[in-house]
């Protein structure tokens, strides 16, 4: 082979050689380029089962996901974000401190999103490094355009860090930026009065309520303002200036008589509401409060023993006013009838809580007042129908079974009291007092029943909660006796009902029956005498008096009694029968 070909021949072999090396290193890159793609889409692919985990509120399997997430794609700011919001809400001091870490990796990678600077902010506040938070939130409003309204969030964070003057420089920037408004002078005006700087405060005040004339909620909020900070004389020019020249700003005149009667301008305070009250533009709840007020200072007055008639009389003719432009709104009969019940006007508090309760009150408290009322006044066939109707609206309420039960119980109906009361006893298992009052009442009901254990049970359940009850010791002692069971603990009981009670002719009366039916008559003598000596004794007491007397004896004088039991009732067949007879029946 000569020189020439085997030149030849080593150029095609080199070149050759080259050109399957070049393909070979192509196959190569195509090769790290597809498995960058696929590293990138499998990222893409755990990242999104992390998001449906974190619409879940299923935290820790998104995190899980994050994390792996972010093991494929390390420099993922959006990965790093979503770790430190999913770290953030635990409640864990440790997780903030990962979830810092993790927000500051997205910031390290993307300065420019405004979200990764927020929950920065947010969590180094949670963790009281507040430079870094106001920091955070500087460079926020320098990296990304359009996040001006976060300088609110900014001054906040300076009123965390006690630094009132910085704040009120950042409110100033914001007014410079997005213009005068509610947040930032309001805000301004609590730092410059808790600074001392109360021309400074006024002057913020004013400047708010000069920008917006006519909002009467900015005067109402300046007036407040003033009046929490000594500045009672200046609250009342506010208002008064304000309802001068907008007289249908009935709130702001509410306002203005409660800072008249702060003030001492009480006759002052008067004459305004009553023109207030009486305006049917005007809303009514603010005039409810109103009354309710006054309400108050009576009922305080009157646990002090104190009367007030011109006071009295001014908050029944705001009622009255009241009623006349607001008849419709149920709340204003409720508190018509609150007031009326506080002034013992019970009549008159009945109607106004029945007309609430026919408009649609839905205040349980209204059912309660008014079944109290009835209980009070014995209208028990009222009180039935009253509390069947309020359990279909309350039939949780233990209240209700209990002033049914108490209606039926005074209308001897005893199975359906024991029914409604054992429901009372039930719904009110965490009133242990609610409960023993119950029990007293089942121990009567189940007594009428002839259910002597369960009425026993009762009473002494009843007992076992207060030992002093006057009521359950009487009535229980009283029914041992008719049963004559148990003869010595009725005794005792009835006798410490009257220690606890010596001038009760009733229970002195149990008493004596108690001792009668121990055949002690002596002794029943001595007390039933007891009784007879209090105010007006009944005819049960004299005719209980003669049958003593009897048994002692004594016939001619019991029949005395018997005869004086009889001008006292017209329910006297028995009496007559003894004293036709000269004998016991």
């Amino acid at each position: 082979m000569n020189k020439i070909t085997f030149f030849l021949f080593l150029s095609a072999a080199v070149f050759c050689a080259g050109q399957a090396f070049g393909q070979k290193d192509k196959r190569k890159k195509i090769t790290d380029q597809q498995a960058i793609e696929f590293q990138k889409q499998r990222a893409e692919e755990i990242f999104t089962v992390a998001e449906k985990y974190f619409i879940l509120e299923d935290y820790a399997k998104a995190l899980a996901y994050y994390q792996s997430a972010l093991e494929l794609g390390p420099e993922n700011p959006t990965v790093h974000y979503k770790i430190a919001e999913v770290l953030s809400k635990s409640k864990k001091e440790e997780d903030h401190r990962l979830a810092i870490t993790s927000v500051e990796n997205a910031l390290r990678l993307d300065k420019k999103n405004k979200y990764y600077y927020l929950l920065a902010a947010n969590l180094y506040g949670e963790v009281n490094d507040y430079a870094k938070a106001e920091q955070t939130l500087e460079t926020m409003l320098k990296e990304v355009k359009g996040t001006e309204e976060y300088l609110y969030e900014l001054a906040a964070m300076y009123q965390y860090d006690k630094k009132p003057e910085e704040a009120i420089k950042v409110y100033n920037r914001a007014e410079a930026t997005l213009g005068i408004n509610e947040i930032s002078s309001l805000e301004k005006q609590k730092l410059y009065f808790r600074m001392g700087k109360i021309d400074e405060a006024i002057a913020e005040g004013e400047k708010l309520i000069n920008t917006n004339p006519d909002e009467e909620r900015y005067a109402m909020g300046f007036a407040e303002t003033l009046a929490q900070n000594g500045q009672r004389k200046k609250a009342i020019d506010v208002l008064e200036k304000f309802s001068s020249t907008h007289p249908d700003a009935g709130s702001s005149r509410i306002l203005l008589a409660g800072l008249y009667r702060d003030d001492g301008q009480e006759q002052k305070a008067r004459d305004l509401l009553l023109k207030v009250v009486s305006d049917p533009t005007v809303d009514s709840r603010s005039k409810v409060i109103v009354l309710g007020t006054y309400n108050a200072q009576i009922a305080q007055m009157m646990t002090r023993n104190q009367r007030d008639q011109a006071l009295e009389d001014f908050a029944l003719q705001l009622f009255s006013k009241m009623k006349t432009t607001h008849g419709a709104d149920p709340n204003v009969h409720l508190a018509g009838g609150d007031l009326l019940l506080t002034l013992k006007r019970l009549p008159e508090a009945e109607v106004e809580y029945l007309e609430a309760i026919r408009r649609g009150a839905s205040s349980f408290e209204a059912w309660q007042n008014l079944l109290s009322i009835e209980s009070e006044a014995n209208k028990f066939d009222s009180l039935i129908v009253h509390t069947e109707k309020g359990l279909e609206l309350f039939p949780n309420q233990a209240m209700m079974y209990y002033f049914n039960g108490y209606a039926h119980i005074r209308k001897n109906h005893y199975r359906e009291a024991a029914t409604s009361l054992e429901m009372a006893r039930k719904l009110a298992a965490g009133n242990a007092a609610l409960v023993s009052d119950v029990n007293s009442m089942l121990g009567d009901a189940y007594n009428g029943t002839k259910e002597y254990a369960k009425s026993d049970k009762a009473y002494e359940d009843a007992l076992q909660f207060n030992p002093n009850n006057d009521y359950v010791l009487n009535n229980y002692s009283y029914y041992l006796a008719l049963r004559k069971e148990n003869l010595d603990k009725a005794e005792r009981m009835a006798a410490q009902a009257v220690h606890n009670q010596p001038t009760n002719a009733s229970f002195l009366d149990t008493y004596a029956w108690v001792l009668y039916m121990h055949e002690k008559y002596k002794d029943a003598r001595k007390i039933m005498e007891r009784a007879l000596a209090q105010p007006e004794p009944s005819s049960t007491l004299f005719e209980h008096y003669g049958d003593i007397l009897f048994q002692l004896g004594d016939v001619d004088g019991a029949v005395r009694q018997w005869e004086k039991a009889r001008s006292l009732t017209t329910q006297h067949e028995l009496i007559d029968k003894k004293i036709a007879n000269r004998r016991l029946y």
